[in-house]
């Protein structure tokens, strides 16, 4: 036998142990047992027919509920049930808020105290009013797409998409008596940070995890947020490969597309938006690391989320509006999503971890590195003659950065951090400036080589690479 989340054994009775009675009422019930080891068998209690007038008194006076106390004999050995029903409303002990999981009881403290007692009272974070904002407020664009993106999804009537913004608005339930939601204000409002500290979201490129290369920050409405993050790392931090079927142009990421969206999507609705920090994003040569302060819902695990499972979003009124949007559903389907697109592609499943601080959810790349990967899908496919060069002879950096400018110029920090050279100076004496001697490329601004806007885009030699590529197509 075990202990479980309905069961706990105790030798002997202690006044402290109310806090276990508390923890019980507080989750889905269960039973405290008084005269058992830690193995379940029964050791006996002595003094039990004074605890049976005690302990209900006790639990009275101090927790405000009632319990059923019954007492067993077992080979002459007298032990204690105490039976505890699961409570609708938050239940203390001096000031403390207790809780059930699964084996143990854990003091309710900081986000978790404040999501438990509003799930108490059937209230949510998002779905609180927020003063002195209308809808007079919100930016009409985030409006307009999200009326475009219902319109699709059919999942809003005509008729509704066709009401002013402000009763669009309260039907969406984003209204609480006269005021906006948070959510309201999180997914319409221009600058939502006004309101939520930290409501943005942070890339960065890193060499190691001290060493940060370059970074952006993405600010707006939530949908704004979704749309130009999964942008932002495709133009700037996951250079596709560019390669040809025939005349057909593909691009290959080393992440696919919707396993990436679905997890900036899953961030962004259900992050802890009280813990005042943002979404952070790492992409380094050989993974991509996605961080919110999100909480998984009480006695959840990772193994749980990744397993068949209800929908329980974390910011119910944001997910309802990104489900008429068509872009989430909420049957709890996202992580399935992402685990079933990387198998699609070929690659390993991501890894999901929990700390008490957030989650985080890992992308290996499939070749050991994004660097490494492109390398490797462009050493088939390059022959001909260059500039009176073979390409097959032309080093793989060159190619490397021939390939990733292609796409638009790059600053140096970004060559650098493709062509994965880690000191500046290095990179620039002895590959940065034979680029540019060599005319794979030039500066897009030729006559102030020193500007902090500087960036290179493909140059004669360059393009004529890239064509010669293209033109051959994969082995």
């Amino acid at each position: 036998m075990k202990e479980d989340q309905l069961i706990e054994w105790k030798e002997s009775w202690r006044d402290e142990f109310l806090k276990w009675i508390c923890g019980f009422a507080n989750a889905q019930g269960g039973a405290l047992e008084i005269g058992k080891n830690d193995q379940g068998a029964v050791v006996g209690v002595a003094n039990a027919a004074k605890l049976m007038d005690d302990i209900p008194n006790k639990v009275r006076d101090i927790l405000g509920i009632m319990v059923d106390v019954n007492l067993h004999t077992d080979n002459g050995k007298d032990w204690l049930e105490i039976v505890v029903e699961p409570y609708p409303s938050p239940i203390s002990y001096k000031g403390e808020y207790h809780y059930r999981s699964g084996s143990t009881k854990q003091e309710l403290k900081g986000a978790a105290l404040d999501a438990f007692l509003m799930k108490k009272y059937g209230l949510h974070w998002d779905g609180m009013p927020v003063p002195s904002v209308s809808s007079d407020d919100l930016d009409a664009k985030a409006l307009a797409y999200f009326r475009k993106r219902a319109a699709r999804s059919k999942r809003l009537s005509s008729e509704m998409l066709e009401e002013t913004d402000a009763v669009l608005i309260d039907k969406l339930h984003l209204m609480q008596g006269d005021y906006l939601k948070r959510a309201a204000v999180l997914l319409f409002h221009p600058d939502p940070e006004r309101f939520v500290t930290g409501a943005f979201v942070k890339i960065g490129y890193f060499l190691n995890d001290a060493e940060v290369l370059y970074h952006d920050e993405v600010h707006g409405d939530l949908f704004t947020q979704v749309n130009k993050t999964v942008e932002t790392l495709h133009a700037k931090y996951l250079k596709a490969l560019i390669s040809y079927e025939g005349i057909q142009r593909v691009e290959t990421y080393p992440v696919p597309e919707e396993a990436l969206r679905e997890a900036v999507l899953n961030a962004i609705a259900h992050k802890d938006y009280r813990s005042g920090a943002p979404i952070q994003i790492g992409v380094y040569d050989d993974k991509i690391m996605l961080w919110n302060s999100g909480q998984l819902p009480l006695d959840w695990t990772v193994e749980r989320l990744t397993e068949k499972h209800s929908s329980l979003p974390y910011n119910p009124d944001v997910a309802n509006a990104f489900f008429r949007a068509g872009m989430i559903e909420l049957w709890g389907r996202g992580i399935e999503k992402i685990l079933a697109a990387s198998q699609s592609a070929g690659l390993p499943a991501p890894e999901f971890r929990y700390e008490h601080t957030g989650l985080w959810v890992v992308f290996r790349f499939a070749s050991g590195g994004e660097a490494r990967f492109r390398e490797r899908q462009v050493a088939g496919q390059v022959t001909g003659q260059v500039t009176g060069q073979v390409a097959g002879q032309v080093e793989t950096w060159v190619k490397r950065a021939v390939i990733a400018c292609a796409a638009g110029a790059l600053s140096s920090a970004e060559l650098q951090a493709i062509i994965g050279i880690k000191h500046r100076e290095t990179f620039q004496r002895n590959y940065l400036d034979r680029l540019l001697s060599e005319h794979w490329l030039e500066r897009t601004i030729p006559d102030k080589p020193r500007s902090r806007l500087q960036k290179y885009r493909l140059a004669e030699a360059g393009a004529a690479l890239l064509k010669d590529m293209q033109k051959e197509g994969p082995a």
